[in-house]
């Protein structure tokens, strides 16, 4: 049962057994919980005085720890976060603290606030004073909290009104229904001065001030997520000297317009030295940001660009991160319109890894001034992108070290182009191959099957009707211990 629970903890399809789980868990400790038996007294320790547990700490004792089932007391804090996290009610997150002192720490780690007022009364800080991760996004929204409309996406998730789906702006969430950044900074400052153990927090329409006083008062604060800010409210964060990881949303689209351009990324270059971990969300900006994140940056592994507004010539500015391990674009409807000579883009000398999510690649040029700035990656990801063709998949010939292709939803991608270029490749030996239903097991060339034969990893399963499984059946493909071949 404890195996099975953990094989499933990092599936999909196991929302529904975490949920249903984490009420029996959250229905069997309550009954076991002293704090509902009004009859039971509080341990006592030798001394005779009551145990010296904080009241923001429930005590567990001894006996009530070890009388926690196998099953419990065997996951890890990690699976059962991950079965806590999917109870979205915060007067059930409050239970659940009651439950034991561990329960009370990791329900401490996942606290998603939606009523405001929660935070400014000062409860919030003084129920979780070791408080590490909050969300302060939903509560700063002005909505119904017994709202039908879910917002959720990846990037945000709020309860709507029917007042704001119907506003006729052309916007789920506009400046009105937001609080003002006055307020917000309010709270923000009796978040930071309760709970000074912060290492994760989501913010939206926090100014200058309410920036600064996190930084100040939550010296460990290490990742930070900001929703509609402007570039002169990014000066806040210049005393977070901790920060590695940030993520900045500037405009969501059919969500809320926001703007941050090339004087918020100046900003953010030269007050978060520090960054590990970059994401940009529907920024704008141009060449000048760019060379300012790379420039300042210098310990910049990781970076996101997501929806970007950016100015023609700014892929260029790529070469000047130089740690830079791992790119990946998503939901971008350009790569950039004018790049300009090959022999004026630069390379990033160090990068590894290329991913390129939802994007729309039909601009040849482009594309192809991103592989040039890319040319020394060593695993290509390309999932469910728009207008990659031959002709524009051509363009990766110039990738000479790579080892890891993914392909996925490459609708128009054939089996012609991918081997002209795959066979180019004298480093690939990893290949995978999903729902790209212009590749057919019925134009594998001998070339090409050689190749497979040579690899150490294929997952080809190119359409529905595949029958590459029963053309290699007797290989010996799959069978050899370092080599693996799957098509289901």
């Amino acid at each position: 049962m404890l195996n099975f629970l953990f094989r499933l903890s990092d599936r999909n399809s196991s929302y529904l057994f975490l949920k249903i789980f984490s009420q029996f868990l959250l229905l069997y400790y309550l009954s076991k919980s002293p704090y509902l038996n009004l009859h039971t007294p509080r341990p006592v320790s030798q001394s005779g005085s009551s145990s010296p547990y904080s009241e923001s700490e429930p005590e567990s004792d001894a006996s009530n720890h070890n009388s926690l089932p196998a099953a419990t007391a065997l996951l890890s804090d990690e699976l059962l976060l991950k079965v806590l996290d999917k109870i979205h009610d915060r007067k059930r997150h409050i239970t659940n603290s009651l439950v034991c002192r561990r329960w009370c720490v990791l329900s401490g780690k996942l606290v998603k606030l939606i009523d405001w007022e929660f935070l400014e009364s000062g409860r919030l800080s003084f129920r979780f004073p070791n408080l590490e991760d909050v969300n302060l996004v939903p509560a700063c929204i002005k909505s119904a909290r017994n709202s039908g409309i879910l917002l959720s996406s990846k990037l945000i998730e709020v309860r709507l009104s029917s007042g704001m789906v119907e506003n006729g702006e052309g916007l789920f969430v506009r400046k009105g229904d937001v609080f003002e950044s006055k307020e917000i900074d309010f709270g923000v400052a009796i978040l930071a001065e309760g709970c000074k153990n912060l290492r994760r927090v989501v913010l939206m329409n926090v100014s200058e001030e309410g920036l600064n006083c996190l930084a100040k008062e939550c010296e460990l604060l290490q990742e930070m997520e900001l929703h509609n800010c402007g570039d002169l409210a990014l000066r806040g964060i210049y005393n977070c000297k901790n920060l590695q990881i940030l993520k900045l949303n500037g405009n969501i689209n059919g969500v809320y317009d926001s703007v941050v351009s090339d004087i918020g990324l100046t900003i953010l270059a030269q007050g978060c030295s520090r960054l590990v971990k970059l994401e940009l969300v529907g920024c704008e900006g141009s060449y000048d940001g760019i060379k300012a994140i790379g420039q300042c940056c210098q310990m910049l592994e990781e970076l996101t660009i997501c929806d970007h507004r950016m100015e023609g010539g700014w892929l260029s500015a790529l070469s000047y991160c130089s740690n830079l391990k791992s790119l990946s674009f998503q939901s971008c409807k350009k790569i950039d319109e004018n790049p300009g000579l090959d022999e004026h883009l630069g390379s990033c000398m160090i990068l590894e890894e290329l991913h390129l999510r939802k994007c729309q690649m039909q601009d040849k040029q482009g594309v192809k001034a991103l592989f040039v700035v890319c040319r020394r990656i060593r695993e290509l990801v390309l999932e469910d992108c728009w207008g990659l063709d031959d002709s524009v998949f051509t363009a990766a010939t110039i990738f000479r070290s790579i080892r890891s292709l993914s392909l996925k939803g490459c609708s128009i991608l054939t089996t012609q182009g991918l081997e002209s270029v795959v066979l180019s490749w004298k480093e690939l030996d990893r290949l995978r191959v999903v729902s790209c239903n212009n590749i057919k097991d019925s134009e594998i060339t001998a070339e090409l099957a050689t190749l497979f034969s040579l690899l150490k990893e294929l997952k080809w399963q190119p359409d529905s009707w595949s029958m590459l499984s029963a053309s290699l059946a007797g290989t010996g493909i799959g069978q050899k211990g370092s080599r693996s071949l799957s098509w289901n």
